[in-house]
């Protein structure tokens, strides 16, 4: 959804002048193609990009669909050479409010290697597509490569199953859960085993994501069935512990479904069984109805659960998020994490008229928060709309909706990252780099898009648009991307965002007493994770009500 929002922007940014000239560019883009490599699939021919920077291969199979809500069937094999020139696969997803994009078997990767080749295997950086759970791609169209390849890094991006088709949760055998978060596992394995091939290093891969990306990434952190897969996370602006990555009651939630679909049981086989002969379609168009009072974040419901033990069926999560990282129960590895300073405009920039004038802080309190009477929890409701609105009514009004997108970006982004921070240096030995991005300039196309671009800062997913390459090449803001890149690639390589042998401003670890991140903008400094009396009083409040099973 972000991303057709952003297209009509870019429509009004460029002029009729330069769709002529891209028009043209297009026109003579013919594959030039590569030598074929041998794949534990079969033969593969990639393409060499126009500029010659790259050889990119897009939409190679790493896994089969062949049941669904199940495990995907790993390692698909197919004869002759194929062709991997074109990126046209979706996994099923509603792309605008009436239009279905996307097909079940959609389990793809896009590799993009750097030319010329290189002697030594290259780090590898595989990067998790956010979207809520419910819809994106790995698409070139919004994650291209050609910011990050310079640095003589591999980008490897890919699709996994989203919304009911990857996220039901029945805790059953034929409907186990967390599907989507398993199509993920399947991916890096097929990187692990296959990336030598492209001149990747298996032993030295790092694992990036945004949004619902982010918490995958921080899901694959916590997930014994990921370990080993990877040796360096990456989270930006999302955690496993955010109100919207987890779902409680999976069951509940897919009977609501069924019930919009005219089919009335709380029967976890029935819902199966009904949902399994339905069309596909079906499962995507129909929706669990908003609760009047809830803010937008409330519509993520088909993410990750804690699963129930089932013999023969191999768990992905056991355990809450919160749970596993108090225990010190993860994957220790180096890790950057942080968010960016005004999350709240892009999750406010989605709400209307409507839901605006009917939230209610009653209801829009996360779903993570369990109180013991209706007392506390309203005195919570009304500390909050205090806190953040200060006595003015939630609207369309600048002043109001300034102080709306506060609160949906530290209830839904900000504080949840902060936790997650807290809670890796109770327990982690390896470094953690935290950050804010803070940086507003001509590439912030998320915030343009969803109505705040006259106001200062990063909104939700910004950052993204100062890492990847989009279609149109515009030569503006080089010094940021080149600064966040090399961040990113830094890390990958060494472990560190900041080696010795670099000139870019100091980053240092966060420190378990005193943690410290760095703000990126036109100028970087250090500054207290613990910052503000918001995420104080959010911190306050889940020591108290926090929901943990």
């Amino acid at each position: 959804m972000m991303w057709v929002k952003i297209k009509r922007y870019l429509r009004s940014f460029l002029s009729l002048k330069w769709l002529v000239l891209m028009s043209l560019c297009a026109a003579r883009m013919v594959p030039q193609p590569s030598a074929p490599l041998a794949l534990s699939g079969g033969l593969v021919r990639g393409n060499i990009a126009p500029d010659g920077s790259h050889v990119q291969y897009l939409a190679l199979p790493y896994a089969t669909v062949t049941h669904r809500f199940q495990e995907a069937k790993p390692d698909p094999k197919w004869e002759g050479i194929y062709d991997a020139y074109n990126e046209h696969v979706r996994c099923k997803q509603r792309f605008t409010n009436n239009k279905l994009s996307g097909v079940e078997d959609c389990l793809t990767v896009n590799v993009y290697s750097p030319l010329p080749q290189s002697d030594t295997l290259r780090p590898v950086m595989v990067f998790i597509h956010g979207g809520g759970f419910r819809d994106g791609s790995g698409s070139p169209f919004m994650y291209g490569p050609r910011h990050l390849i310079k640095h003589g890094v591999i980008l490897v991006t890919f699709n996994y199953r989203l919304e009911v088709l990857g996220f039901l949760c029945l805790g059953i055998k034929e409907a186990p859960g967390n599907i989507g978060l398993k199509d993920q596992v399947q991916a890096l394995k097929w990187v692990k085993k296959n990336i030598r091939n492209f001149g990747g290093d298996p032993d030295n891969v790092t694992i990036f994501g945004e949004s619902a990306g982010s918490a995958s990434v921080s899901y694959h952190v916590l997930s014994p069935m990921s370990q080993g897969l990877y040796n360096r996370a990456i989270m930006q602006s999302g955690s496993a512990l955010a109100p919207w990555a987890l779902q409680f009651e999976p069951i509940k939630t897919a009977s609501l479904l069924a019930a919009e679909m005219g089919y009335k049981t709380e029967d976890p086989l029935e819902i199966y069984k009904f949902f399994n002969s339905s069309d596909a379609d079906d499962l995507i168009n129909h929706r669990i109805p908003r609760v009047k009072g809830e803010t937008v974040l409330s519509q993520y419901i088909f993410v990750p659960c804690v699963e129930k033990s089932i013999p023969g069926v191999e768990s992905f999560l056991t355990d809450t998020p919160f749970n596993l990282l108090s225990k010190g129960q993860y994957n220790k590895v180096p890790i950057i994490i942080g968010y960016n300073n005004h999350e709240g405009y892009y999750f406010a920039g989605r709400e209307n008229d409507t839901t605006l004038v009917d939230v209610d802080f009653l209801e829009a309190l996360p779903r993570n928060l369990l109180f013991p009477s209706e007392r506390k929890k309203r005195k919570t409701a009304e500390k909050f709309n205090e806190l953040y609105m200060k006595g003015e009514k939630v609207s369309k009004e600048p002043s109001a909706l300034l102080k709306y997108a506060h609160y949906l970006g530290d209830v839904g982004i900000k504080y949840p990252v902060t936790d997650t921070i807290d809670l890796f240096l109770k327990t982690i030995d390896k470094p953690v780099y935290a950050y804010e991005f803070s940086y507003g300039g001509l590439l912030n196309l998320a915030k343009m898009a969803f109505g705040f671009r006259k106001y200062p800062g990063a909104t939700h997913g910004d950052e993204l648009f100062y890492m990847f390459s989009i279609p149109t090449k515009l030569n503006i803001e080089r010094d940021m991307v080149e600064r966040m890149t090399t961040f990113w690639t830094n890390f990958t390589k060494y472990g560190e965002p900041t080696p010795e042998s670099s000139s870019l401003p100091k980053w240092e670890p966060a420190e378990k007493q005193d943690p410290q991140l760095l703000v990126i903008d036109k100028e970087c400094v250090m500054a207290p994770v613990w910052g503000d009396e918001y995420i104080g009083a959010w911190n306050d409040t889940y020591s108290q009500y926090r929901r943990t099973n």
